[in-house]
């Protein structure tokens, strides 16, 4: 009797629309379970945990604020009491700015919130997530084990109508370097995704100055970023398609952020 393949299993942060909901239909079709977060159950989490049924997955929706840090051992509790493992982290909860101004009047709200979701929430989740790939047991062969984050076009491209939010990116970014480094020898795959200009709602806003800059060539590719865009890099990722790099990041953008002349 042949042995009975095994699926492995990613929590997804963030993962109620957009890029998260890509994301999840992506890793299922390549063999994945999955743990879905995002700060509170809603209709659009449970539609995501659908989607990812569709495709074969078995998902669980759990409610938890990464920021909260005292948190994360529960939020990772969960995940082993339903699937009896952890094989992939993929970071991708975040938010914006409050206000896109002036640089000048960042207010410290402002500042913390990026600050405190973005990058220190999820330093600490990372770091617990960590800890348990490397007191448990090697994974079975053809199991990859990784942590892919989603930083942003903004991790390198400055705009200094949202400092904080670069900040918080930028922050990010040596924070997959620095676990890339550190799980290496432990076997974990370590990467970032930067994306660029992508239609989601958070982008919606801000759709005809877009439309009107990529029409007049701000990417070499001239379209709007998709989600799926972002969830098939993720899932190559996190599938050990990329067997030899640590802490590779992949922009996502259509040739936003390339120096041209």
């Amino acid at each position: 009797m042949a042995a009975k393949q095994v699926r492995p299993v990613a929590l997804l942060t963030g993962a109620q629309r957009g890029i998260g909901r890509a994301t999840a239909v992506a890793l299922a079709k390549v063999g994945f379970d999955l743990a879905l977060n995002d700060v509170a159950t809603s209709p659009a989490l449970d539609e995501t945990a659908a989607l990812a049924e569709a495709e074969g997955a078995t998902a669980m929706a759990i409610a938890a604020d990464i920021g909260e840090i005292e948190g994360h051992d529960s939020l990772l509790d969960a995940v082993t009491k339903r699937f009896g493992r952890h094989d992939c982290l993929v970071n991708n909860a975040g938010v914006s700015v409050f206000n896109h101004g002036d640089l000048l009047d960042v207010s410290p709200e402002s500042y913390d919130r990026c600050l405190d979701i973005n990058t220190r929430g999820t330093f600490f989740l990372t770091q617990a997530f960590a800890r348990r790939l490397v007191d448990a047991p090697p994974s079975e062969p053809g199991v990859h084990r990784s942590i892919v984050t989603i930083t942003s076009a903004n991790a390198v491209a400055a705009s200094v109508n949202r400092g904080e939010y670069c900040v918080s990116k930028a922050g990010l970014s040596m924070m997959v370097k620095l676990f890339a480094l550190r799980l290496a020898e432990a076997g974990v795959g370590v990467y970032e995704v930067r994306p660029g200009v992508i239609e989601t709602d958070m982008t919606a806003p801000a759709k005809q100055r877009y439309d009107e800059l990529i029409e007049n060539g701000l990417t070499p590719i001239q379209r709007w970023g998709k989600p799926e865009d972002i969830a098939q890099t993720i899932a190559t990722m996190a599938q050990g398609l990329l067997p030899f790099t640590v802490g590779e990041a992949v922009h996502v953008d259509g040739g936003l952020v390339m120096p041209r002349f």
